[in-house]
């Protein structure tokens, strides 16, 4: 099993829910999370006072999968993701260990 994690623009989760759900994805998370990296936040106006704030905000994905479906969701992510402009995010895999449902004590991949 493979925990991948991807950060992506706010604006692109649905279209990559779509997709990564039409491939059979049984476990999905997601956050409302904040970062920085190459692209630079935007100066915003409150009440007629400029600002820029020192964040951007992003969705963060995070799906557990059996591994023959990890190259299809990763496609997923980057042809749903990519705008092409700076900013589109990132993808991270990491190895799954084990997994437990908490309701039945189903382990591995049937925990999915």
């Amino acid at each position: 099993m493979k925990k991948i994690e991807a950060i992506i623009r706010t604006s692109k989760f649905e279209e990559i829910y779509t997709c990564v759900a039409a491939l059979g994805v049984k476990f999905l998370t997601f956050y409302e999370v904040k970062g920085m990296g190459m692209e630079h936040a935007r100066q915003q106006t409150y009440r007629g006072v400029a600002y820029e704030p020192s964040y951007i905000p992003r969705t963060k994905l995070e799906i557990v999968t059996v591994e023959d479906l990890v190259e299809p969701v990763v496609d997923c992510i980057l042809k749903m993701g990519k705008t092409g402009e700076v900013g589109d995010g990132k993808i991270f895999i990491y190895e799954a260990l084990e997994a437990y449902r908490i309701r039945n004590s189903d382990t591995g991949e049937e925990a999915l």
